[in-house]
């Protein structure tokens, strides 16, 4: 996603006279110091990267902006460092899915919200189907994909479960070439690559492909064990596909004949139920009321309002933020306590 970010910022400001640097694991040791360097000194203006950019080592001079790309992905700690590196800085976070704690803050007024609900043009919502994990079902979306002229992707939650579905592959798509990729990858980089530029069929993946990847001749998604997944990861997942105006097809297996747990089957039943172009909302709403809103003032980034139920907990929070306007005078740890 960084590398992703880096190459846009890259064409947006060419030939400004600004150039782009970026901070992360595939960025050389060498080439990682004499930005970091520059970023001290306050001579890199615009940099783009992952949590490298957090080091102890960089400090800021002058932050103006700052832009959170997949907050969703950050830590309550992580973000509360972002914020201390300047009390002046604006700061700007972007989801598709927002983590319950972070909807509630804006749903209450704590922060300013605003969503984008125009898709791109030609982009359609993805069908999405929740089926029992099957060959057949495997067989019967790779071979709609494949036949097409098209890639796929098949995600699963650990790494030891891509040698299960490289043997699932191996029965029902026999012609398919296949790559994986997972986080402990050494040249998870290349083998990305080599996808992209199409010299497999079928790429066998964590959710490693969850933020940044964009593949537009990838337009069928199988999710195994789709009930081990969070609703946002699902979400996220689901928009890996239907990229370049194609419909597509997101397959959501869980085991066949297992009983599933109350809040799984409310996981399964939304990610089908927003399914539409910019549903990424409502998907937040609705993890907001199955995992609760969260603590304010602590680390917990869901949870919380379970005990009242998500819309007094909202009123109850708005009413204290209201009172705390009119009077000013109670403190955050009196708001708290109530």
């Amino acid at each position: 996603l960084a590398a992703q970010h880096y190459r846009t910022l890259q064409a947006r400001f060419a030939g400004l006279g600004e150039e782009p640097a970026m901070l992360s694991r595939f960025v050389t040791p060498k080439e990682r110091a004499a930005v970091a360097q520059r970023i001290c000194a306050g001579e890199q203006l615009l940099v783009v990267g992952t949590h490298a950019l957090l080091s102890k080592k960089i400090t800021y001079p002058n932050l103006g902006l700052l832009v959170i790309d997949e907050e969703q992905r950050f830590g309550v700690a992580h973000k509360e460092q972002l914020k201390s590196l300047s009390l002046t800085t604006d700061v700007l976070t972007l989801s598709a899915t927002p983590i319950p704690r972070t909807l509630q803050m804006a749903i209450s007024g704590l922060r300013n919200l605003t969503t984008i609900e125009s898709p791109p043009p030609s982009r359609k919502g993805v069908e999405t189907i929740v089926v029992p994990e099957s060959d057949e079902a495997v067989r019967d979306a790779l071979a709609l994909e494949l036949d097409r002229g098209g890639q796929a992707y098949c995600v699963v939650p650990r790494i030891s479960d891509i040698q299960v579905v490289e043997a699932i592959i191996a029965r029902v798509a026999p012609d398919a070439r296949v790559v994986t990729a997972h986080g402990e990858c050494t040249d998870l980089d290349q083998r990305l690559l080599s996808f992209a530029a199409r010299q497999a069929d079928v790429l066998v993946c964590t959710t490693i492909i969850e933020s940044g990847l964009d593949i537009p001749t990838v337009n069928t998604i199988v999710i195994f064990s789709a009930h081990m997944f969070g609703l946002a990861s699902l979400h996220q997942l689901r928009g890996r596909v239907g990229r370049a105006g194609l419909q597509a097809y997101a397959v959501m297996t869980y085991p066949k004949g297992k009983q599933l747990s109350a809040e799984s089957q409310e996981r399964l039943d939304a990610i089908k139920l927003f399914s539409g172009l910019g549903a990424g909302f409502g998907v937040a709403q609705r993890d907001l009321e199955i995992r609760g809103a969260g603590s304010l003032l602590g680390a917990d980034q869901s949870g919380a309002a379970n005990g009242v139920g998500t819309e007094l907990y909202i009123q109850m929070l708005r009413e204290t933020m209201n009172e705390m306007r009119e009077t000013r005078s109670i403190s955050l740890r009196e708001a708290a306590d109530k």
